[in-house]
């Protein structure tokens, strides 16, 4: 079976002792150029950090008024360009934790875009052909990225098209975390923004905000698991389609709960590896207090345990806890 449409899900049933672990399809993509992975993304201009980011007013939230969060946009300036007759590649606001690309060819064979970062973790993306940019994060932190793009030669040969090299210095840790891309993909007009602000209109504190929008995902939003059973390497969650259907695999629940999270100003990272020996998504929350959320998959209101939506919307935590342990039976490959 394709290793990329595995993914563990547990279904609690509470019959006396009964507990039944179901293995599902998950969806999540790939990252080898020698595989059918796919990702792509966005950009922006350059924003205030998260910490500048002003909040409603305190008035305002004590009267519950939904107010809309302005959104960084990402956009491709043109300022600072690699591009041939084939490809571009805009790092532009390099600085905001983004590139992005396009490939101007009309082709029916696949194109990707390979990122190398400091950190010596190679990402592989999808570039739609057809399409105008598309964004890709820079989810490696500071540090020189190695950038190309390569188009489908046969099977799986590629040949290179374009590249570049860019030296990278964020404006804040968090920009790759705070912004759309190709895999939290939310605008301005995005229902799960409106969702996101409805939730959360009267809440001052970070932990009230999270709980709010962490808690409607994962009781509003169901395993789907007829599409676990039949999604391809080259799926891309969207959003509102998750929203409004109520349904998702794992790779869904992330990215949704991503963008809204994203939306409020709050960084999360969108965060692919191994549950066990399951290929899954799960998220990463920054919390002032705390830094960063990993090893956490429930919110009891004081406590956090392991911020995955996907198992905690299947059954109940102390269940669901004792496959998952304390977190060490995830493995981090890639973040977006």
């Amino acid at each position: 079976m394709n290793r990329f449409r595995r993914c563990t899900i547990i279904i609690i049933c509470t019959l006396g002792l009964l507990t039944l672990v179901m293995v599902s399809g998950c969806g999540i993509i790939g990252f080898d150029l020698n595989d059918d992975s796919i990702g792509s993304g966005s950009s922006q201009q350059p924003q205030p950090s998260h910490t500048e980011q002003e909040m409603p007013s305190t008035e305002t939230l004590a009267n519950a008024v939904v107010v809309l969060p302005e959104i960084l946009v990402p956009t491709a300036s043109g300022v600072a360009v690699e591009e041939n007759g084939e490809a571009v590649i805009d790092f532009s606001n390099k600085q905001d934790g983004y590139i992005m690309a396009k490939y101007l060819e009309p082709t029916d064979l696949k194109v990707k875009l390979l990122i190398m970062g400091p950190d010596g973790v190679q990402y592989t993306y999808a570039i739609h052909t057809g399409r105008d940019f598309e964004v890709f994060p820079l989810s490696s932190g500071n540090g020189t990225y190695e950038v190309g793009v390569f188009k489908q030669v046969e099977g799986t040969r590629y040949a290179m098209v374009l590249s570049t090299t860019i030296d990278v210095t964020l404006v804040d840790e968090f920009a790759p975390f705070l912004r759309p891309n190709q895999f939290v993909n939310f605008d301005q007009n995005s229902n799960a923004v409106l969702k996101a602000a409805e939730l959360t209109a009267g809440k001052i504190e970070f932990m009230d905000r999270v709980s709010a929008i962490y808690h409607y995902v994962i009781t509003h939003i169901i395993y789907d698991i007829e599409l676990a059973e039949t999604v391809q390497n080259d799926y891309l969650p969207d959003v509102d389609r998750i929203l409004a259907s109520g349904k998702g695999i794992c790779f869904d629940y992330a990215a949704l709960m991503s963008a809204m999270l994203r939306s409020q100003g709050i960084p999360t990272k969108l965060v692919i590896g191994y549950a066990g020996e399951q290929y899954h998504a799960w998220i990463s929350v920054y919390c002032k207090e705390d830094g960063w959320l990993d090893n956490v998959i429930h919110f009891d209101g004081h406590n956090w345990e392991l911020v995955d939506p996907t198992f905690a919307a299947s059954g109940s935590a102390s269940n669901v806890a004792q496959y998952i342990g304390d977190g060490q039976n995830y493995t981090v490959l890639f973040v977006h």
